[in-house]
């Protein structure tokens, strides 16, 4: 008989944390998950909330055990597996039946499925969900893509379950087909830039200042509770206190230095490079991300020419030129994510609520930050201006782009790596030139293959005085 008000297939971590957080707001839920052992362990390990969760040992037992119109979770690894999920659950389904992506998807694929289910009538939702497994479990920043009756009908779900700012539910509806997917990939982006930028500055601290993990954690912990109050902030406190227990070394100097990534980083890159919007930033942290990859080349690159000199000049750097720094960088990180999702919503034909894109990372999703309530408040007043431009974040990046400036330039000369750090000083440079050299770059073109270019005095396509120079 059905019993459950939704259900979710795939209880790996991400959707067992999801499922229970369901099952403690007081909704029934069906799960299932295609090995049958893991659906055991996960109803066996539930404890009371086990009361309020239905287990499936088969697709067809699964769906007979939500009350239609069906709701139907996909917690599942994104690409094929997906669309052979949907392929072999649809048969088994009503017309009214709503499948909803929850995972990491690719927006051009929630598009492409968003489009095959509108041809074939049924109802489909693609939502970004942001906060790792103590997110699901305890509350995620949720971002909807699709029809808005299609988000209206499970909102209360959704919204019962997300994390809570103030009382208001990190859960809104962005726009149809995969915006809520392309939000939460530009989220990942900002989240691979504001990792970057902390362990760049961690290795200033460590390599530039000789600090152990310890002070590093403690120095973090401390600019935790300023204007630098952010999720990742508050983590990287306590990664640096954290000791290994098999070895009593700290846990960071035990750790091997090659990052991982599942792609989403990359995504946003390769967005912004179709839509022309700048994110130099983003870009750095994924070049840097692999570049770490490449351990043994770098090694290599070690023997060869030998490492940076360690050590920076002693009273060069403080901890609060540091700070500053990093806050300067984070702005700039954030006002190119934004400026990206509203060329996206330009190019795609998306009203995407900017405001309240700020206010849905403002708990639940990584990147949760102090510095995401003001976001909103200047996108409230203005979202179509850059972040940066606006009055409250222009004062804050002129008050500290001078530390930001100052930093970059003693780790470059002291042949410190700082990708993403650098790429923000560049981008506010770049910004804050009127007249920059892309008219020696427009001369260079139109010399070689005649491609024309503009002049500063008449309008038009003009050609240089090349002849047959070229």
């Amino acid at each position: 008989m059905s019993s459950a008000q939704i259900g979710l297939i795939g209880l790996g971590t991400m959707g067992a944390m999801l499922s229970l957080n369901i099952a403690e707001k007081g909704f029934p839920v069906a799960v299932y998950n295609r090995t049958a052992a893991r659906t055991r362990d996960f109803v066996a390990n539930a404890g009371e909330l086990a009361a309020n969760i239905v287990p499936a040992k088969s697709l067809e037992e699964f769906v007979a055990a939500i009350t239609p119109p069906r709701n139907i979770i996909l917690m599942i690894p994104a690409g094929e597996p997906v669309d052979e999920q949907i392929a072999a659950l649809r048969p088994l389904l009503d017309g009214d039946d709503l499948i909803i992506d929850a995972g990491n998807a690719n927006f051009h694929d929630t598009d492409r499925r968003a489009r095959d289910a509108a041809a074939a009538g049924v109802p489909y939702l693609g939502i970004g969900v942001s906060g790792g497994e103590e997110g699901a479990r305890h509350g995620p920043s949720i971002m909807g893509g699709g029809t808005q009756a299609a988000w209206a009908r499970v909102a209360p779900v959704l919204q019962a379950i997300a994390a809570k700012y103030e009382g208001q539910p990190c859960a809104v509806y962005m726009g149809p087909d995969g915006a809520g997917h392309f939000v939460k990939t530009v989220h990942n982006g900002i989240e691979y830039a504001d990792m970057q930028m902390i362990a760049e500055i961690y290795g200033i601290m460590r390599d530039g200042l000789g600090q152990d993990a310890k002070r590093v954690g403690e120095t973090f912990a401390a600019w935790n509770g300023g204007p630098l109050r952010s999720y990742l902030v508050e983590i990287t406190g306590e990664i640096g206190a954290a000791t290994d227990p098999d070895t009593g070394r700290p846990v960071l100097d035990i750790i091997l230095d090659r990052a991982g990534q599942k792609g989403t980083g990359r995504w946003t890159v390769i967005e912004a490079q179709h839509l022309g919007a700048p994110i130099p930033v983003i870009e750095a942290a994924v070049t840097a991300r692999n570049v770490s990859a490449a351990l043994a080349t770098r090694k290599s690159g070690e023997a060869l020419f030998g490492a940076a000199p360690s050590g920076l000049p002693a009273g060069a750097v403080s901890d609060a030129m540091l700070e500053s720094a990093l806050i300067a960088g984070k702005v700039m990180c954030y006002a190119q994510g934004f400026d990206l999702l509203r060329a996206a919503g330009t190019a795609f034909g998306w009203s995407l609520p900017m405001p309240a894109v700020a206010e849905v990372w403002r708990e639940g999703c990584i990147i949760r930050s102090a510095m995401l309530n003001d976001m909103a408040t200047a996108l409230a007043d203005d979202a179509d201006r850059n972040l940066m431009f606006a009055p409250y974040f222009a004062d804050l990046v002129g008050r500290h782009v001078p530390a930001l400036r100052k930093t970059v330039a003693l780790a470059l000369t002291h042949g410190q790596p700082v990708p993403a750090l650098s790429a923000a000083l560049t981008w506010f440079d770049m910004m804050r030139t009127g007249r920059s050299t892309a008219n020696m770059v427009q001369a260079q073109r139109d010399f070689f293959g005649a491609h024309s270019f503009e002049r500063v005095d008449r309008d038009g396509a003009h050609h240089g005085p090349w002849g047959d120079q070229a």
